[in-house]
């Protein structure tokens, strides 16, 4: 048996970058004495999530990856022998930005990154003001916990994602979020454990909790948490997250799973790839 274990973790703004990256530098230490192999972080994870308004001011959160938080966990992860899932707001170049997460290895090597293909333009989350769109394909990394992938946000609303993911190898795809309630909560509770069973692999998906009004005032989205780990039969592995609270959550994930679910329903073998034509026509 093949158990992975991971932790994923939401939290609130706290009102300043130092003081996130702080928490989730406590986290990590906390994940690994708990005997996490792997932690991911939720979606833009040391700043607001600044898609509810659109001010150039939040330019200044984005920077290089690799680049100084890349570094910082890097060296965390190599001080505790822990992959690392790290969103993080890049820079290309100036006016180039992207939604993007960076995948550290657990000797600190950083492993390259995956940008957000979808982005969208809706009221609240008005994010083709701040990225575009991702454009490094669907990569999947070979890290010390096995082969991993990632998927952001928006991206879980568009199935061939995470099919690409499968069919490029991934055994667990972290899917960090800013997911507001609305008509997303239904889609939060179906989404992924539905991606799960079609792929054949473990989805980890983690959401922003709690109103960011140290931010935005009574303009302020208030996050619902729930996050969750879901397994290739569909069914969730452990409990759902706090609604409204900040939490630390660890999981172990038996990667057996993924072969003993894909032998039973053979969904590879009988896909036909000949047939969906139109999936790609514009």
């Amino acid at each position: 048996m093949t158990v992975v274990r991971v932790a994923f973790t939401q939290a609130t703004w706290t009102g300043d970058k130092e003081s996130m990256i702080a928490l989730h530098e406590a986290w990590t230490r906390e994940a690994a004495s708990q005997g996490a192999q792997v932690i991911a972080f939720q979606e833009l994870f040391y700043g607001p999530y600044f898609g509810i308004t659109q001010d150039t001011a939040y330019y200044d959160y984005a920077e290089a990856v690799p680049g100084p938080t890349t570094e910082r966990f890097s060296t965390l992860a190599a001080e505790l022998g822990i992959v690392i899932v790290l969103p993080v707001y890049e820079e290309e170049q100036p006016g180039v930005l992207y939604n993007t997460a960076a995948v550290i290895d657990a000797d600190g090597t950083y492993l390259g990154k995956y940008r957000k293909h979808h982005i969208p333009n809706l009221p609240k989350f008005w994010e083709k003001f701040y990225f575009r769109p991702g454009n490094l394909g669907y990569p999947v990394f070979e890290t010390a916990v096995g082969r991993i992938g990632v998927n952001i946000c928006y991206d879980r609303h568009f199935p061939e994602g995470w099919r690409v993911l499968a069919l490029n190898g991934a055994e667990i795809v972290f899917n960090p979020n800013a997911t507001a309630p609305g008509i997303s909560n239904k889609l939060w509770e179906i989404e992924q454990p539905a991606a799960a069973v079609a792929n054949g692999y473990f989805i980890v998906a983690n959401n922003r909790v709690g109103l960011e009004d140290n931010e935005y005032g009574d303009a302020a989205v208030n996050f619902y948490g729930s996050s969750y780990a879901v397994g290739p039969d569909g069914n969730y592995v452990g409990d759902v997250g706090s609604s409204t609270e900040n939490q630390l959550i660890v999981r172990d994930l038996d990667l057996d799973q993924v072969r003993i679910v894909r032998e039973r329903w053979q969904f590879f073998r009988d896909r036909r790839p000949d047939a969906y034509g139109p999936i790609v026509a514009p």
